[in-house]
């Protein structure tokens, strides 16, 4: 963690436990519910387990996790702060082999990141600030505009190339997505930029015809690179709740995934689909976001997260 990060880290923490109220009041609420009595009997465990539930970590995990804090404890006087901290250790347990900090290979030149995600999950915001970090740490960055099926895409990103200081390959709207990012990351190369990111227009993982145009991007930038490109990244919206589980599915399939990250975390009640996602594939986590503002797209910290959303800290 570089010094800045370590500085603005508890500020970030505060916005994190803001952005996620609205998850962290309804499980919350429902846990504070469960201490009517003071013990951890089969009743409270169960009624532990609806909570979970109700927070969209999903059934079978929900089980789970429920059975795992009761572990040991049946039966046993437990306080209603000793639960969020118990809750808390558990859920951080499960999101801590997703806690990477995403990292750029300088040995590549450029390196080459595809942003994906179905429509509205904030993917060209997310390019935007992903931009802004990376510029703050050194990178010269190239921005690819390959939404081409939107002009307000192309302009938001033109938009962020002029707040971040990177130079955007852009075409007019309709232009062939797979050409522009080949162009692009052929002019990445001879202007000797760190990064490229290719920002990608928005399409429903039930779409063949779409997703075919994503594998067609990737084969494309393969021909100058067959590493290429370097990292696939998709942005997902937290309220989604339980679909994003079949959008990474869905992407998984056309596309070599290689992280995550979870937007809209302020907007919903159902944060604990992160912890299912965790759960299931186990893909890396690299940012999180919980609001407009750019530093509100921050490395994620399981430990951090799992407060946040159990009200343990």
């Amino acid at each position: 963690m570089s010094e800045n990060e370590a500085i603005s880290k508890p500020g970030f923490f505060a916005r994190l436990k803001a952005g996620l109220s609205r998850s962290a009041g309804a499980l919350g609420e429902n846990l504070t519910g469960l201490f009517t009595k003071t013990k951890l009997d089969a009743e409270t465990v169960a009624e532990l387990e609806d909570a979970l539930v109700r927070a969209d970590l999903g059934t079978n995990l929900s089980h789970r996790v429920a059975e795992a804090v009761a572990r040991g404890r049946y039966d046993q006087n437990i306080s209603d702060y000793d639960l969020r901290i118990i809750l808390a250790a558990e859920l951080a347990r499960l999101l801590k082999p997703c806690e990477k900090p995403f990292v750029v290979d300088r040995t590549k030149t450029p390196f080459v990141v595809l942003i994906a995600g179905v429509n509205g999950t904030g993917k060209t915001t997310t390019i935007g600030k992903l931009a802004k970090r990376l510029s703050r740490d050194g990178h010269k960055i190239v921005l690819a505009a390959g939404d081409t099926f939107r002009a307000a895409a192309i302009e938001q990103l033109q938009v962020w190339g002029t707040r971040t200081g990177a130079e955007v390959i852009a075409r007019p709207a309709g232009s062939d997505a797979a050409g522009l990012a080949f162009d692009a990351f052929a002019h990445a190369k001879k202007k000797n930029a760190d990064v490229l990111l290719i920002d990608t227009a928005g399409r429903l993982q039930n779409k063949a015809g779409l997703m075919a145009e994503l594998e067609k991007i990737v084969r494309v930038v393969r021909k100058m690179d067959d590493s290429a490109p370097h990292a696939v990244l998709l942005v997902l919206d937290a309220t989604t709740g339980q679909n994003a589980l079949t959008q990474v599915e869905a992407f998984k399939a056309s596309v070599p995934l290689t992280g995550l990250v979870m937007t809209k975390l302020d907007g919903t009640a159902k944060g604990g689909i992160l912890v299912a996602l965790a759960d299931k594939f186990g893909l890396p986590v690299h940012f999180i976001g919980v609001g407009e503002e750019a530093d509100d797209l921050q490395p994620f910290d399981a430990q951090a997260f799992a407060n946040a959303l159990t009200g343990a800290s």
